[in-house]
């Protein structure tokens, strides 16, 4: 078929995938926008704290300009998709999950919110495994924290257990220095 058979099908408005483009522009916009509230000393030449949240938000405009283009093109999703209903249950443990990570950093710490994040999600996703998840999520979740407090210098959130993980980490390393 040719663009101009009379007989194609006709692109239609990709709502929901619209909404996902708008979302992540939306999203880039934030990064855009708190990106220029991190202070720059003069000290800096070419790199600075914002070069990678500026690579980020670019990369963010490109793909959600994609992603919107394909939605006014009718979408990227097959048609047999299309037709599939949505899993709201599963779609509310992974919001819960997202809720209960935002809610819970601060009074818990990092790895311990970030724990319990990971086992909705998985469930959201079909998981009925919760101990081996909450085992996996609490292997990621001290790679994460302690990628960022020790290597970076990154403090994202320290709970009880980042706080009694880093006093026996401290502990050891003393003891080898002698």
């Amino acid at each position: 078929m040719s663009i101009s058979d009379p007989q194609a099908p006709r692109s239609r408005l990709a709502v929901p995938e619209l909404l996902i483009g708008i979302g992540l522009l939306a999203c880039a916009a934030a990064v855009a926008w708190q990106t220029l509230a991190i202070p720059v000393s003069p000290l800096y030449s070419k790199v600075g704290p914002t070069v990678f949240p500026y690579i980020t938000m670019t990369g963010m405009v490109i793909l959600s300009l994609l992603l919107i283009v394909a939605a006014l093109r009718g979408g990227w999703q097959p048609e047999e998709e299309k037709e599939t209903s949505t899993d709201w249950k599963a779609m509310g443990f992974v919001v819960a999950g997202l809720v209960a990570n935002l809610l819970l950093i601060r009074p818990l710490g990092f790895t311990a919110a970030s724990v319990i994040m990971f086992v909705l999600i998985c469930h959201g996703f079909g998981s009925r495994h919760p101990l081996r998840d909450a085992l996996l999520g609490l292997i990621l979740a001290l790679a994460a924290y302690f990628g960022f407090a020790r290597a970076l210098g990154v403090n994202i959130g320290a709970g009880f257990i980042e706080n009694e993980l880093n006093t026996v980490i401290n502990a050891i390393i003393s003891t080898l220095r002698g």
